[in-house]
């Protein structure tokens, strides 16, 4: 399923057309809004079905989702989801003899630029275990669109797409602060200017790991920190090393993957050291890296053998390619030596309900992980790894202490700007840090636009006053949603608070 947090109080969940219990319209609903306070869901009726595809938001906060199942040409076949907005004034628009993409993006990727626009990036023309030369889509496209490197308004040829066959499809995409795009897919990664169209190969993915769908990895752009320039890092962790040119029938379910974690900081002292390689505590396929306001991350989700996907494998579990649900979250720390970045104890949470394809998490503007889905089957199913309705809410160990309190953010926050904060403190916190994070749209393990990035701040003497900086410009935080949080010097956080950072207009058209 996807996943996007839409305002401190709300979700939307969308699923794929399929026999679902819940009506709306006198049909079944596979789109959902769900209300983090009080666990209400409210069925929404998009027109066309959004399964299979990418979302982003857009720089004055309008979600989009586009590309997706069969006649998936459509932006969202096509779907925009207007906000922010009252739970009962969201409203999909979808005109498709208007708005649609110059192709058909089955499993693609996105990232939000700079200006407040969206690349969309791959996938294949039709469904499948994986891509292929006959379906692949090798090309890039952008929405609005644009007029650019001598394509106006058309598809973009990527020859990294091309060269990371079969196994390129959801591939991992980040904005780094120099403007241009990290991606990973297969076993491969580069460097994509989307100014000039121009590709830089980085150094493959150490071992043989491959790491995206179906040997789906987890990625994260660690916390950008001015006391290093914000220099850009990059986290990958689990994926699989079985082949991409067997057939999938050859493949099992029991199939070990990797416990590999991968970090390249993308500076050019950074790509000429290369990847540093360790390892998680067990190995998983389709884990979820979520940032955390204390500036860890969570490992969460996925499977301990076998392929994404389902109906494929030769030894299916239901029709799961994947099996022994990994049911223990990891906390892993960036900043720790190395050695000592993994936790996976957590005071002994665990969770018996297995999360394994189609399955998402998210952080939430509270600081919990709300957790959803799994259901790797054709529709509705109650057998093995059954068809799964009941979201959880893990709760990282931070939410367990005395937590800081502020008001006064502004709705709109414009770059390299400061503004003030009301902070209540717990007693006997000395210091606090601030955090802006963008919690994205998640699917398949992959979390378009996820971000956190410290900011410059200044906690007055009477600890009842914090004045911030915004981020120095849209490269280090694309203009769009965000939410802050102030951080104790414990590593508790505040509640987050919505925002939105940079002018908030609509993109270039």
């Amino acid at each position: 399923m996807h996943l996007a947090v839409t305002s401190e109080s709300t979700a939307i969940i969308l699923d794929k057309v399929e026999h679902n219990e819940l009506q709306v319209n006198g049909h079944v609903a596979w789109a959902t809004e769900l209300n983090l306070n009080s666990n209400q869901v409210r069925p929404l009726n998009p027109l066309s079905n959004t399964w299979c595809s990418t979302g982003s938001f857009l720089g004055n906060g309008t979600l989009v989702s586009s590309g997706g199942n069969e006649k998936g040409r459509m932006v969202s076949n096509p779907f925009v989801c207007s906000l922010p907005a009252p739970m009962e004034t969201v409203i999909f628009f979808e005109d498709p003899d208007n708005i649609y993409l110059t192709s058909y993006r089955w499993y693609p990727s996105s990232v939000r630029l700079n200006d407040g626009s969206v690349l969309i990036f791959g996938g294949s023309t039709t469904g499948g275990y994986q891509n292929s030369e006959s379906k692949n889509n090798p090309t890039y496209e952008f929405f609005p669109s644009k007029n650019i490197n001598g394509y106006s308004g058309v598809q973009i040829p990527s020859q990294f797409l091309k060269d990371t066959l079969n196994g390129n499809l959801f591939p991992i995409m980040i904005l780094l602060p120099d403007d241009n795009i990290f991606v990973a897919a297969n076993q491969q990664a580069m460097l994509l200017n989307w100014q000039t169209n121009t590709e830089r190969r980085l150094p493959n993915i150490p071992n043989g790991v491959r790491v995206s769908y179906p040997y789906t990895a987890g990625a994260a752009l660690l916390p950008l920190k001015p006391d290093n320039d914000y220099a850009p890092e990059v986290l990958i962790c689990g994926g699989s090393t079985v082949s991409d040119q067997a057939d999938p029938s050859s493949l099992s379910s029991q199939a070990p993957p990797s416990d590999q974690c991968s970090r390249m900081v993308l500076t050019e002292d950074g790509i000429n050291a290369g990847w540093s390689v360790e390892s998680m505590p067990q190995a998983r396929i389709m884990p979820d890296l979520l940032l955390l306001p204390d500036g860890r991350i969570l490992i969460i989700n996925g499977a301990r053998t076998g392929v994404a996907g389902y109906g494929n494998v030769g030894d299916q579990v239901g029709a799961s390619n994947a099996d022994n649900p990994a049911f223990s979250p990891i906390l892993y720390d960036p900043d720790a030596e190395a050695g000592k970045r993994f936790s996976d104890t957590l005071a002994g949470v665990t969770s018996d309900i297995p999360r394994m394809y189609h399955s998402t998490a998210t952080l939430t503007p509270n600081g919990d992980i709300l957790v959803a889905g799994s259901n790797p089957n054709e529709d509705v199913e109650t057998r093995e790894y059954a068809t799964e309705y009941r979201f959880e809410y893990f709760s990282p160990p931070y939410t367990s202490g005395s937590r800081p309190s502020y008001t006064g953010l502004p709705a709109l926050v414009d770059y390299n700007s400061n503004f003030t904060l009301s902070i209540q403190l717990p007693d006997g916190v000395t210091g606090v840090s601030v955090v802006l994070i963008d919690l994205g749209f998640a699917t398949h393990c992959v979390h378009m636009d996820q971000r956190l990035i410290y900011l410059k701040s200044s906690l007055s003497d009477d600890r009842k006053t914090l004045t911030i900086t915004s981020p120095p410009s849209s490269t280090h935080y694309p203009p769009g949603p965000a939410y802050l949080y102030v951080v104790t010097n414990g590593g508790v956080p505040s509640s987050g608070h919505e925002t939105l950072i940079g002018k908030g207009t609509s993109p270039p058209q």
